[in-house]
Parts: structure tokens; sequence; C-alpha cells
């Protein structure tokens, strides 16, 4: 059966000339009005880009005002900048001046999102469509509508919408299609095609794909999804754009002659699965927790659940006192408040952000990037800055255990940016190879993680078993234990970081082990301490 071809490269599709893209005289406008939205170059590119594009783009930077919290914003601006704008320079509307777009290209190509950057923002709004369960029709119309039959009160309202074009719709289908993941491809290729019938006959020079190209990977994601019925019709409708299409007549008789030997296809309901994931066992669990907040008890409910403040009978703390929120007593989970300051919380992502890598996971005995763990980290000494002596003294009184190395990880700082997110996990290791054995200092007994920010939608922190999720509290400081007291992994902590639906969320995490803490936490026997 023959499929959309592998592209190389970039195409150049013929279009309807615009002189202003042409003339080298009309490039962008004076950058004095380009607002400072965190990218460093936006006024150097500003006078590399053809005045269209530029206006185009730079009406993304505006809606931005200041952060690219919306993540609908945040995937267009990647993309305009990553392909869009390769697309216009390689196009044959850029004939008149291509050597000039080119070399304006290359001054600043190395400051510009890559294609792996567009792939992941495009997997990301994959991801929040599915946690989330969002409507692909909704988020096309730049809404964050949940899906019919949810029953689920939207999760966010933009102030703002940003619409995705069909071509938007078109590449993130063809990022599920490259992933032999029909069950996306269908539903937003179907969205592309209905938008480019809508425009057809127009044409943006920056535009990747077109309605006989979306028709075309929509049939075949139907055929390979076992609807062949469907792939005939679209089929047919493609040879109706291009009749001269061979690859795509060949195909019209083959599903035909499939039809015709087994006539109980044309019939045939296919329900599309979601992808399979085979490490994830409680993905109903965790995503209802996201979309929910679960069950949490309040105090009023619960009279052992409350708020106080606490000295934990530390010298450190008698003057200022932490403000602690108990949120779990069976499997001990306690929020406090007001942890850090503003000033901190910004000095730490400051001292992070240069060193931040694309997180790791243990795995038997490595560690190594995982699809399910999407973020960047860094980690920081003490040594760095008194900030972190200052924070290491205040969680050292906090828990009343002792964080000198090697009992206790350095800080790690992360940052989970658009859809960024930590499928269901263990802070422990459950395995002695695991590479955290390597320290020679036990398993993680406990963890202290800090909300460096605040986030408009979604990044909530959820308890899978425990049936908790605490939504992200700024400046707060998350506290739990991880072993029980004689020393086994209490399976109540697996916990999750839901996606980020919008806005930025950083986050310092404080990974304390057993050795050293002999005299502050004692061991035992009760496997349920």
């Amino acid at each position: 059966m023959g499929q959309p071809p592998k592209r190389v490269g970039r195409e150049c599709h013929p279009g309807p000339l615009h002189p202003q893209l042409c003339s080298a005289t009309t490039l962008a406008p004076s950058c004095s009005s380009a607002p400072s939205l965190g990218l460093a170059f936006i006024c150097r590119i500003a006078l590399l880009m053809p005045s269209r594009f530029y206006n185009k783009v730079q009406d993304l930077h505006l809606g931005a005002g200041g952060s690219a919290a919306n993540p609908l914003l945040a995937y267009t601006l990647i993309k305009r900048l990553q392909s869009d704008w390769l697309n216009v320079v390689h196009s044959l509307e850029a004939s008149e001046n291509t050597q000039a777009l080119k070399n304006g290209y290359t001054q600043v190509e190395k400051d510009l999102p890559e294609f792996e950057d567009l792939e992941g923002a495009a997997r990301a709004l994959m991801r929040l469509q599915d946690v989330y369960a969002l409507s692909v029709k909704g988020l096309a119309k730049g809404v964050f509508q949940r899906a019919s039959g949810t029953h689920l009160p939207d999760i966010y309202t933009p102030g703002q919408l940003f619409p995705l074009s069909a071509d938007d719709c078109f590449l993130i289908g063809k990022v599920a299609y490259d992933r032999a993941d029909y069950y996306h491809s269908i539903v937003w290729l179907e969205e592309a095609v209905s938008l480019f019938r809508v425009s057809y006959g127009e044409w943006n020079t920056e535009d990747e794909g077109s309605l006989e190209d979306a028709l075309d990977y929509l049939a075949f994601s139907y055929f390979q999804a076992g609807n062949v019925s469907h792939a005939l019709s679209l089929s047919r409708e493609f040879l109706h754009y291009d009749p001269s299409n061979k690859r795509i007549a060949r195909n019209v008789l083959k599903y035909e002659k499939l039809l015709m030997e087994s006539p109980e296809r044309a019939k045939a309901e296919v329900g599309l699965q979601r992808p399979n994931v085979t490490h994830l066992q409680t993905r109903d669990l965790y995503e209802e927790l996201c979309q929910t907040l679960g069950s949490q008890p309040t105090r009023y409910q619960i009279a052992a659940l409350h708020c106080s403040y606490e000295t934990n009978d530390s010298p450190y703390l008698i003057l200022q006192p932490v403000k602690r929120e108990l949120l779990r007593l069976q499997l001990y989970v306690a929020l406090y408040h007001d942890f850090v300051s503003d000033l901190e919380a910004e000095k730490i992502k400051g001292l992070a952000a240069p060193w931040l890598q694309r997180s790791v996971v243990a795995s038997e005995e490595t560690q190594q990037k995982a699809e399910y763990r999407i973020s960047k980290s860094a980690w920081l000494k003490d040594t760095v800055d008194p900030v972190i002596v200052s924070l290491d003294q205040r969680i050292a009184a906090l828990t009343g255990l002792d964080i000198r190395p090697p009992y206790a990880e350095y800080l790690q700082v992360v940052n989970y940016g658009i859809g960024g997110h930590y499928e269901p996990h263990f802070d422990h290791a459950t395995s002695r190879k695991s590479p955290l054995y390597r320290m020679k200092s036990g398993n993680r007994l406990a963890t202290v993680m800090i909300y460096l920010s605040s986030v408009d939608a979604g990044g909530s922190t959820a308890f899978i078993y425990a049936n908790l999720s605490v939504p992200v509290v700024k400046n707060a400081a998350l506290f739990w234990w991880n072993l029980h007291r004689n020393g086994a992994g209490n399976g109540d902590t697996l916990h999750a970081g839901c996606p980020v639906l919008a806005g930025d969320k950083w986050v310092a995490n404080k990974w304390i082990h057993e050795h050293g803490q002999e005299f502050r936490r004692r061991c035992g026997p009760n496997p349920d301490d």
C-alpha cells in the first residue's frame, strides 16, 4: 500500500506571488516596538524576516505578554520560528530575495528552536489532550474545552485566544503519524482537513502541508487503524483535487479490492485505542487525580488534618515558625506554606537556569532520558550561593534530619515547560542496583519538594494510591516519608507530576537518605510506621 512519502528537507510550494515578500526594501519594520518577551534575539531577527511573516510572529509575541504560558501560544511560536520561517526562506516566492533571506536566517539559526523542540511541543499538546480530556476541535479554536462525554468543568480559560491554523494541526497529526500513533494522528488530521477545506485555494508560503497532504496522511492513518472504507473515501477526495496522482490512484484500487474481498470491512466500526503504555499501570487513577484534584478532606471533616505553626523544637524556628498544613496522616504528607520568599525562589531559579539539562531517570544501573519524564533539571551545591546554605539550614530544622553530604543529595532544581510532566514513580529506589545506592548512604528516606513558581493550570502533584493531589502553591514546601521505619519502601508514595497545562513550573527537590538519621528517625518493627 502506498503511504505518504517521507519528506527530506523542505519542499518548495508554488503559489501566488506576494511582491512584498520578495522585495528587499520591504522587510520587517523597526524593532523599537517589539516587546521584551524573553527571546533576546527578537529585535535582531526582525530585520531578517519578510514583513508579512514578521508581523505574524510579532502578533504572537505581543499576545504572550511576557511569557508563553498558554501551550497553544508556545507551540505556534516554536513552529513559526522553526519550520515556518525555514519554509519561507526556501520557498519559490523568495526567489527574488533568496540569498538575503538565507543569509539572514543563517545569522540567527543557532538561537532558533530545533525540530526536536517543535516535535516535543506537538507531543506536549497531545499529552495535554489526553490527561485533561481536551477537545481537539476546541484546541484548534484556542479554547480548552473538555471532550464530550467527560462531564468535567473547563480547567483553564486563557485571557486571549490563540487558534491553530490548518497547517498547525497538520504538523501535530504528522508528528503522531510518524510515530505510528494513529489514535492521535486521525483526530488532528481530521481537524486539519476540515480547516484546509474552508481555506482551499489560499496559500501561505510558510505552510508545510496542504489539503492534499492532510487527506493523504489521514487516509493512510485510517487504513492502518483498520477503517478501509473511510480511507477509500478520503483517497477519492484527494483525486478530486489531484487526478494525476498515480500513487493515490493505486491506493484507491487496492482499497476497493479489499472491500470487495471482505465486504464486512465496509460496515466494521473501528474503535481507536490510545497507545498502550506498558510502564504505566495506573493511568486512569493518575489522570483522574490530575483532572479533579482527588479527594482531599478538609480539616473540618477530619479534625486531625489541620493547620498549625511548628518549631520542631529547633532554635532556628523559634522566632519564625513554619506554617504547616497536614494533608494526610496514614501516608504522612504535609505542606509548609511560605517556606521560601519570592526573592529566594527567583535567586534559586536564576542560579539553576544556565545549567538546566534534560532530566533523566534511573533504569537498572544507569540513568537515561525517558518519555514519561519531560523536564529540565540542574543540581546546586551549597557552595554556589549563601541562599542554598540558608535553605539547607531551614530544611534541616524542619525535618530534624542530617542533610549534610553524603546524607542528603544536592538541591535539584527542575523546570517543567509546555506539557512538562513526570508520570507515576517512586522517589526511593526499588532495586539494590539503582544508581541511588552509589552514594553509599542508603535509600531515599524523605522528600522535600519546594514550589518555586505558580502556574495557571495543571502541574499538581498526585499521590496515586493515597488519592491525593496537591496543586502548585508558590513558595510552599511539600514533605513526605518515602520509607517505613523498618526501612521498607512505602508503596503509597507512588506519585506523579501532572502535566503543566498553562504556565511555567519550577520546583526544588531535596532528597534525604537513610544513613546519618539513625538517632533522628529511629527504626521500628511495625511495617505501617
